[in-house]
């Protein structure tokens, strides 16, 4: 990497570090440890040793230290799942939120679920909070209320026509409250289904199961909304059919039941008057078509859809992706008016809900759920994903020090001995600056290597 040429109009501090790294012995050993880490923003630093010896003979196989490391230090990924904090880290978790959802629509016998689920009922289902106050919008070729026809970038889209009557505590306390709401929906869509089955929800247990997936993600305005793919499967999971009774329309018209049932009732606090919390009357539920078959909602699209959104949380509505101490701090952050008076709402309202916590996710606009779930038997798990990486590495690294495989050699019994410690986290300017580089770097090879296959595909079409 010829930093010098490329770091045109850097400011003088960072340029000194940069030249200060890549003059560093053991400069491309540094490369190759970020590299590794796929350009992570916030690597963890850690210091240690490993031995690997010979259980049976006491022979030492290969010995590591980070004594000879750039700066004494092995760095690995952070892990984070935010774009905002980390885009390397948050490709490797979209890849992996993608296939474990994927997984659930086409079936991936490796992953848990047999081909055979592609012919399960299954929808795409988007549940939205209520309105708390017209804001500005594009409805379709009309005007927005204030009479402007927007652009898709403006800065005011979501915002409050009149930010003196629009309901910031009730938006916040939903947000707050909006994961209770979809757990409701759990509860009540096996008693909806059951009802119009016509029996018990014992019985329904031993016909159906109900899976799903779902993702969180914010609306302009700062409301939390979730997609879910939600599927049939018979009583064993998606290993069985689900009974011929258990049809779409049904799925459908279940879920629309289940959804307007969902309630929470908030007493009446200080200068709050009580509250009922439930779901917008927006409830969009569309039909998963087969891969290829010509539906406009196809598993593909609907899995990189909710991948899409597993790594974005509340600064796509102009606020932080950390926490925020005192009211001070908004100002100094320079976060828009809307915005900003959702999170000072969460300050206010902090004494009047202490069981809520919503001073600790104010930065989340008051939501503190998760923002990716799945039930148990949708399909793999994020961490069985996370494992077959991990022990895939291994492997390659085995490999490459010549160490004994243990599927390949079971009479060969090894021993690991290590000692890790933490020694910090991040970047230097400069480092940050190469590490930006080497991500962008990889980013480009993995898309040109898309396009090469996705020609390839293309040509092998044609040819058939």
């Amino acid at each position: 990497m010829n930093t010098t040429a490329l770091a045109a109009g850097l400011d003088p501090a960072t340029l000194s570090d940069l030249l200060r790294v890549a003059g560093a012995p053991g400069f491309d050993r540094w490369q190759e440890q970020i590299r590794r880490t796929g350009g992570c923003s916030d690597p963890i630093r850690l210091t240690g040793a490993t031995k690997t010896i010979d259980r049976a003979t006491g022979t030492l196989l290969h010995h590591y230290t980070t004594d000879t490391e750039p700066g004494g230090t092995l760095r690995l990924a952070c892990g984070n799942r935010r774009a905002s904090r980390c885009p390397a880290c948050a490709w490797t978790y979209a890849g992996d939120t993608y296939h474990l959802i994927r997984a659930g629509l086409t079936g991936d016998p490796a992953k848990g679920t047999p081909h055979t689920v592609r012919e399960h009922p299954r929808v795409f289902a988007t549940l939205t909070a209520p309105s708390f106050g017209p804001v500005h919008n594009r409805p379709g070729t009309r005007p927005c209320r204030c009479g402007t026809h927007h652009p898709e970038d403006a800065p005011e889209l979501g915002t409050a026509l009149d930010p003196g009557t629009y309901d910031y505590a009730g938006a916040v306390l939903w947000n707050n409250h909006a994961g209770d709401l979809w757990r409701y929906v759990t509860i009540y869509l096996p008693r909806e289904l059951a009802a119009r089955a016509g029996i018990t929800q014992r019985e329904l247990k031993e016909q159906l199961r109900v899976s799903y997936g779902k993702v969180a993600e914010y609306q302009k305005r700062g409301a939390i909304h979730f997609h879910a793919v939600i599927r049939f499967d018979g009583p064993d999971g998606p290993d069985s059919p689900p009974p011929p009774w258990a049809t779409l329309d049904l799925l459908t018209d279940a879920l629309r039941a289940a959804a307007s049932r969902a309630q929470i009732t908030l007493p009446a606090a200080g200068d709050q008057p009580a509250r009922v919390l439930t779901w917008g009357t927006q409830l969009d539920v569309q039909p998963i078509g087969a891969f290829g078959n010509g539906e406009d909602l196809t598993e593909q699209a609907v899995a990189s859809y909710v991948a899409k959104y597993a790594t974005k949380a509340a600064e796509t509505t102009g606020t932080v992706d950390r926490r925020v101490g005192n009211r001070e701090a908004l100002i100094l952050l320079d976060i828009p008016d809307h915005t900003r008076r959702l999170i000072e709402a969460c300050f206010d309202l902090n004494p009047l809900y202490p069981d809520r916590r919503l001073l600790a996710w104010a930065h989340m606009l008051g939501f503190r759920g998760h923002f990716s779930t799945k039930s148990r038997r949708y399909s793999t798990t994020l961490g069985a994903l996370r494992q077959v990486r991990a022990d895939y590495r291994a492997h390659q690294q085995r490999e490459a020090l010549g160490l004994p495989d243990p599927d390949d050699h079971p009479e060969v019994t090894t021993l690991t001995l290590a000692h890790w410690a933490y020694a910090g986290h991040g970047h230097t300017p400069g480092e940050s600056w190469l590490a930006a580089n080497i991500h962008r770097d990889i980013q480009q090879a993995r898309e040109t290597a898309r396009e090469a296959r996705a020609d390839l595909e293309d040509l092998e079409g044609a040819i058939a």
